[in-house]
């Protein structure tokens, strides 16, 4: 692969390594909940949860279950990640032009409409109907964990593939969450939190690149929309939006100013002494700054939060949320229930033949181009992978039902069809793989 080639790929190939990986967690950490919850332990493990945590004063605090800070409060994280990706991909991504944006905007729009459909079709009306947002999200770091569980006879298109249609596919889920998943609107919280987003926008476009800056607005924009009524994740994602992409050096300016402390490093080499020795650190110290100054804050901020966000965020939200107690003797009529039924069918066959089919046009009417050295058999298999739809839609869940007995159901659907829809991907995948180069 040339130089230049595998330079461009390299922040790719570290993003799908960490969501591979991430996966393997995320699995161990849902295994562990579902243990916990069935076993002896399963009191504590559910008291765990509700035990109330105060942050702030006395007169000036917010007190919730630990359960409500981890999907109100740490989630947002996850969603500033998820804005964080958004930006990226439709500024230098594979969303960045019409025609290659086409493909993966199609194949998440028909991942969308076609599993809400099917869903209600399977509970159209009472409260199960209110879960028809829970199978139109794809959980990338399963999908990706079995891409790489097939190693390099997956073309690489393929991966960055369902990678945008997984970005886009938050992206619908978080627009879904706001407009039809969020509470009465308090019109006082709702202004405090546009003047908020006024202030993080204009600090973008004077060029504020300190992290600070944004983390202190941003945390009065979450509390202003924990208030408001719309959810307060939304706010990780506005967050998101807002942090600059320009770095404070550009190309030329960077590399005149590293070629100069290089020639001066260079120079203080051939120089012994105690106090050359302090030039030579203070040297490579302006240098590391220069370097640091060079990436964009959004870069920056994406490679650092990525890690936090996929070996510590999702584990914690699966370990809080996929513990759910299996009553065996009522395990048929759970299993057979409109909510269990709609989202195991939206998930296993909704999410592949939306995929597919919205694809299959986006190519048919010549807006888009299937990805290089691929065909429509891997697509399915896409598809099939995007039918894992595991930490959005356990959000969703929560959202979308009060009554524990719907959550239930809909968490146990949510593993099944997931798990289901990873296995078929797999197969499908590992049959139509292409040989290895000689």
């Amino acid at each position: 692969m040339p130089f230049q080639l595998a330079d461009l790929l390299r922040p790719f190939e570290d993003f799908f390594k960490r969501q591979a990986s991430g996966g393997i967690v995320l699995f161990c950490a849902a295994a562990l909940a579902l243990i916990l919850a069935n076993s002896p332990l399963a009191p504590l493990y559910h008291h765990l949860w509700e035990a109330e945590l105060t942050i702030g004063f006395d007169d000036f605090g917010l007190t919730q279950s630990l359960h409500h800070w981890i999907n109100d409060g740490l989630m947002a994280v996850f969603f500033f990640v998820v804005g964080l990706e958004i930006k990226r991909e439709f500024l230098a991504g594979e969303l960045a032009t019409p025609r290659k944006a086409a493909l993966p905007i199609a194949a998440a729009i028909g991942g969308m409409l076609i599993p809400a459909l099917v869903y209600h079709l399977i509970a159209p009306s009472g409260p199960p109907a209110q879960g028809w947002g829970i199978p139109m999200a794809t959980d990338i770091a399963f999908a990706l964990g079995i891409i790489a569980l097939l190693g390099p006879a997956i073309p690489r298109s393929l991966a960055i593939f369902l990678t945008a249609l997984a970005i886009v596919d938050d992206l619908g889920a978080v627009l879904i969450i706001a407009i039809f998943y969020s509470g009465p609107i308090l019109p006082l919280a709702l202004a405090s939190a546009a003047v908020f987003f006024l202030l993080l926008t204009a600090g973008n476009r004077l060029g504020i690149r300190h992290p600070n800056y944004y983390a202190l607005i941003g945390i009065c924009l979450w509390i202003a929309l924990l208030k408001s009524g719309i959810h307060a994740s939304i706010a990780g994602v506005l967050i998101g939006a807002t942090i600059p992409v320009r770095p404070r050096h550009d190309q030329e300016n960077f590399l005149e100013k590293t070629g100069k402390l290089l020639e001066r490093y260079t120079s203080l080499e051939r120089v012994e002494g105690p106090f050359h020795q302090e030039e030579r650190l203070g040297t490579l110290l302006a240098l590391e700054h220069l370097c640091h100054d060079a990436m964009s804050p959004l870069q920056r901020m994406e490679h650092e939060m990525n890690n936090w966000v996929i070996f510590g965020v999702m584990p914690i939200f699966a370990l809080a949320n996929a513990g759910i107690t299996l009553d065996f003797s009522e395990l048929q009529v759970t299993l057979t229930s409109p909510v269990t039924l709609g989202v195991a069918a939206g998930l296993l066959l909704g999410k592949p033949a939306g995929i597919l089919l919205f694809s299959w046009l986006a190519v048919r009417l010549r807006i888009a181009d299937l990805p290089d050295g691929t065909h429509w058999g891997q697509i399915l298999g896409i598809g099939l992978l995007g039918g894992i739809g595991f930490t959005m839609s356990l959000f969703i869940t929560n959202l979308a039902f009060s009554l524990p007995s719907l959550a239930v159901e809909a968490k146990i659907g949510t593993f099944g069809a997931s798990l289901l829809a990873g296995l078929a991907g797999y197969l499908l995948l590992a049959h139509f793989r292409r040989p290895p180069k000689r």
